[in-house]
């Protein structure tokens, strides 16, 4: 199986609840243990084997261009959102052009992980192995509820023994939360709505067809959502060094 080597790096969000450290900034810029966030994705992307990103951009979009400029690795290019705010489907979808025909890590922004396994490659190239377009959709990379910085709800998914995917439906909790990144064809939201539209529905109908797996992160997970997660994160990665 050919490892992806573009990504879509979902960067236009508002960071709303990341104020005041977003009044001046967007949220792919504030800095966790001395790296903006956007840097520690891209960082783990380029690990990975990634050497093209496509990054989207809206709120403070000349800001995150000009950071960008800086990189070399891996190179990057803008999905320009400045009119519109067009969420994850929509993103996607409008980034399609830029993607090329074949399958991509799709990232957040607002999670940092610390990789405990020996595996060459982490967490990424768990989910790289484990990508089978033949019989997936999508594949997520998850994290453990219990121990993860920044995130408080009832989780997200069950995960079967083959790896696929169930919502978490009507049960009050579920053992696994989305932790930022996934595997996906490059046309996933083609034929979403146009305008803003979220990823979740297109989720859904590929877990109802049994088409949507995931594994799970051998590490230390960190949503970055708000300033006390910030925090919180910048703590557990010091007491690492």
């Amino acid at each position: 199986m050919t490892s992806p080597t573009t990504a879509m790096v979902l960067a236009a969000g508002l960071g709303t609840r990341m104020r005041p450290l977003t009044n001046d900034r967007p949220k792919a810029l504030v800095e966790v243990g001395g790296k903006a966030l956007i840097d520690h994705v891209l960082d783990r992307l380029a690990e990975a084997g990634v050497t093209d990103a496509v990054v989207n951009v809206h709120w403070f979009a000349d800001r995150l261009e000009s950071h960008l400029a800086a990189r070399t690795r891996p190179a990057i290019r803008i999905s320009d959102e400045r009119a519109e705010l067009l969420e994850t489907g929509g993103g996607l979808k409008k980034a399609r052009p830029l993607l090329g025909d074949d399958p991509v890590f799709v990232a957040n922004i607002d999670s940092v992980w610390i990789d405990r396994g020996d595996a060459l490659g982490g967490s990424l190239a768990d989910l790289i192995r484990l990508w089978d377009p033949a019989r997936m959709d999508a594949a997520l990379l998850l994290a453990r509820r219990e121990g993860a910085i920044g995130f408080e709800g009832g989780g997200d998914f069950f995960l079967g023994d083959d790896g696929a995917l169930t919502f978490r439906g009507e049960a009050a909790s579920a053992p696994y939360a989305y932790m930022g990144v996934h595997i996906a064809r490059p046309d996933y939201a083609d034929h979403g709505p146009d305008g803003p539209f979220s990823l979740s529905p297109l989720w859904r109908a590929s877990a109802a067809e049994g088409r949507l797996f995931g594994c799970v992160l051998d590490g230390d997970w960190m949503h970055v959502g708000d300033p006390q997660a910030r925090d919180e994160a910048e703590a557990r990665l010091k007491a690492e060094t």
